[in-house]
């Protein structure tokens, strides 16, 4: 077993200490707040100061990146933060392992896959693929090992805020109001759930074939907002389920006093047309396959059920 490192401890990052240390692993997570599962290690800390976080990663064999500035932020927040990560992976030797999206690509055309030019569209993008190149750079130098895990919107259990099915979307539906939904509910959308992220995730940091490129979460096929929503429905045992789409004038009003919703016209494009991954490489390589989208919602309704109740 190893010692794992994960900066970030919110939606993916609290759930990974946890599944880490049910394997065995030795795992401390960093974040400002010192918060997370309380079986592991927990470290109060600005990742972004490099001497400090390299004396947290000395002797670990992991240093995983799912850490996630303010969304209006990524320009600002991501460089110094990136930096830092890239730094103490280099000056410990441990194995680096980022959680990507699929911002780095450009508008698709067809399902995106792992070997697609990266061509980002606009500022937040951009600190994205930047902070690949240079962790990709850096491993081709021989200084390291890295690996990038690219997911589409994450759902689930514990999919609270910054999720385009969470507490706007699964609880509405639950108290019998429609979902809310930022742009069009028809357009079919590869999701990535929660768990399968996590699994990736520790596969990439366990598994030597995972070094050196990027990978696709093994995620079900797409589907509409208007779909989950219904999949939802009939597993809540809901009477009727709607889906309330935002008008685009109404996002961009309520953007002036909402720096997240303002950017989110950044991606846009997302979901306007269909935005399909495919993760055949990952499923392939490493013989993981996505949890059935049943199961998933299964859980979400579940736990979204509990969360509502305390």
């Amino acid at each position: 077993m190893g010692h794992h490192v994960i900066v970030g401890a919110g939606q993916i990052g609290a759930p990974l200490a946890s599944a880490l240390h049910r394997r065995g692993h030795r795992v401390t997570l960093v974040s400002r707040s010192g918060r997370g599962p309380q079986e592991v290690e927990r470290i109060a800390s600005d990742a972004s100061d490099q001497a400090r976080l390299t004396t947290i990663v000395n002797g670990a064999d992991v240093l995983y990146n799912c850490a996630n500035p303010p969304y209006h932020r990524w320009p600002e927040d991501w460089p110094p933060l990136a930096a830092a990560l890239l730094g103490a992976a280099q000056d410990t030797g441990a194995d680096y392992v980022l959680l990507g999206n699929l911002y780095v690509y450009a508008p698709p055309k067809g399902p995106m896959r792992e070997s697609d030019p990266l061509d980002p569209l606009g500022a937040k993008a951009l600190a994205r693929a930047r902070m690949w190149r240079d962790a990709l750079a850096a491993s081709e130098a021989g200084r390291f090992r890295v690996t990038e895990i690219r997911c589409g919107d994450y759902y689930g259990p514990g999919c609270v805020s910054q999720s385009h099915l969470g507490e706007r979307f699964v609880p509405r539906l639950l108290r019998g109001r429609p979902a809310s939904f930022l742009y069009d509910a028809d357009q079919p959308h590869t999701w990535s759930y929660v768990g399968d992220v996590v699994e990736a995730l520790i596969m990439a940091g366990t598994d030597e074939r995972s070094f050196g490129r990027a990978w696709h979460v093994p995620s079900n096929p797409p589907v509409s907002a208007r779909h989950m929503a219904e999949e939802i429905g009939r597993i809540a045992g809901l009477d009727t389920v709607d889906v309330s789409v935002m008008p685009r004038w109404l996002v961009r009003a309520l953007g002036v006093a909402s720096p997240t919703l303002r950017e989110m016209e950044e991606v846009r494009y997302q979901f306007t047309r269909p935005f399909v991954v495919d993760s055949t490489d990952f499923q392939e390589t490493f013989g993981l396959a996505p949890t059935p989208l049943e199961t998933t919602l299964k859980e979400t309704v579940e736990w979204w059920r509990e969360h509502l109740n305390t």
